[in-house]
């Protein structure tokens, strides 16, 4: 089965080149595709985060992995493509929880979001709080040291 889809919008920013840290200061702005009307946007300020879903056009299908050590670092324990974020994913999708900062037109404003300029965004999604998950959230102790400097 082949899935076809087309992006919606692109992103805007100062990042030209991947980075694993130092996004927390990074204000994007996600800009339309022209065949997209402006109406999708209608009603979006209303919202404070989105879930934005992206394409990491830069990944090479040589660089897909599915399992290895999160960075490659001898510290992190290996682990499954599916138990990491790492970038180099079998369909090489990104998703990231953003705070709605601007809409202006066919532009948001946005923080928290690790794409660098360039990147096609497939789909834009509000954040209702009844999809929030219940309960503790559970990681391995590794995650919070691998991500101490990812949003500073």
């Amino acid at each position: 089965m082949e899935i076809r889809v087309k992006p919606v919008a692109t992103v805007k920013n100062s990042r030209k080149t991947p980075s694993d840290d130092f996004w927390g200061e990074i204000i994007s702005e996600v800009e339309l595709c022209d065949h997209i009307p402006d109406e999708a946007f209608e009603g979006i300020s209303a919202f404070s985060h989105l879930e934005i879903i992206y394409f990491f056009d830069k990944v090479k299908q040589s660089d897909i992995i599915f399992s290895g050590r999160p960075r490659g670092d001898p510290g992190y324990p290996v682990t499954g493509i599916f138990a990491q974020r790492k970038k180099d994913r079998p369909n090489t999708l990104g998703l990231c929880t953003v705070e709605l900062l601007e809409h202006k037109g066919r532009t948001l404003k946005v923080k928290y979001l690790d794409a660098i300029d360039g990147t096609p965004v497939l789909d834009i999604k509000p954040v209702f709080k009844e999809y929030k998950v219940e309960g503790n959230i559970r990681q391995p102790g590794w995650v919070s040291e691998l991500m101490k400097n990812y949003w500073k």
